[in-house]
């Protein structure tokens, strides 16, 4: 059996809620900077996030809506959206920088508890190096991008989520089997991945998310829980805790070794 060592963090909705009120609002930005009327409504950007990475949902957006669209002054479509998707991570950053952006619930709580207890930690993200350092330096303050010991983020792979392959990046990058570690999701296709690369998962669930299937989640909450702030268990057994803490996680995980003993 394999002793806990790591957690992996994705990033998106599960250290922040950043979707609707970040990034649905950058790019919006960006699209009226570039002249363009685009407006992604909080429904419609529910739908895109079905779309994993950024620059990936721009052109999901344009073939499914604008179809016939041409960029304008005959740049070619792939650098026009790799402007478009830097003019929105110009935006998002600024955003965070404002305070705009807090950690959820129980977030810098976990954090803190995991590195005195000796839990290594790790980032496995589609979205940008950029946004994940200004996520939590202005959040979590200017030394917080060391305490990771990976963060494998945006392009590191081509194949984004529900692929599996930031997971395996992380993974090398900590030099840990997946069996060693835990992964905190907050959407299906984020719990494939995870569940692709072998990690046992904890579910965190938002507004985008929370009626999406599951199935394979260690434990689904709706926020990781902070005192006199008591979590609310959505699927899983978490023996009665009011806070995903340490030794949760400890016994978790120990139960899924456990269960893969005996399978």
């Amino acid at each position: 059996m394999y002793e806990l060592k790591a957690l992996v963090f994705d990033v998106d909705g599960t250290l922040a809620d950043t979707e609707r009120d970040g990034h649905r609002v950058a790019f919006n930005l960006a699209f009226a900077e570039a002249g363009l009327d685009w407006n992604w409504s909080i429904e419609l950007y529910g739908e895109l996030l079905a779309v994993t990475g950024g620059k990936e949902r721009i052109r999901f957006y344009l073939q499914r809506h604008h179809p016939g669209f041409r960029p304008p002054g005959g740049e070619g479509l792939d650098a026009f959206i790799a402007g478009l998707h830097a003019a929105k991570t110009r935006h998002f950053t600024r955003m965070l920088a404002e305070g705009r952006l807090p950690l959820r619930p129980g977030v810098a709580r976990l954090l803190g508890e995991a590195r005195e207890a000796g839990l290594r930690l790790a980032i496995a993200t589609t979205t940008t190096p950029a946004n994940v350092e200004a996520l939590l330096v202005h959040t979590l303050g200017a030394d917080a991008p060391g305490w990771f010991d990976a963060i494998s983020a945006g392009d590191a792979v081509p194949a984004k989520k529900p692929a599996a392959d930031i997971y395996h990046h992380a993974l090398e990058a900590l030099g840990l089997p997946a069996a060693a570690c835990l992964a905190f999701e907050d959407s299906a296709h984020g719990l494939a991945a995870a569940r692709g690369a072998g990690l046992e998962t904890v579910i965190t669930v938002n507004d985008y998310t929370r009626g999406q299937d599951f199935t394979g989640a260690l434990l689904v909450v709706d926020h990781l829980g902070e005192p006199g702030r008591p979590m609310t268990v959505l699927a899983g057994d978490a023996g009665g805790a009011a806070m995903v803490d340490v030794p949760l996680l400890r016994r978790l995980h120990a139960r899924a070794q456990g269960l893969e003993r005996t399978a």
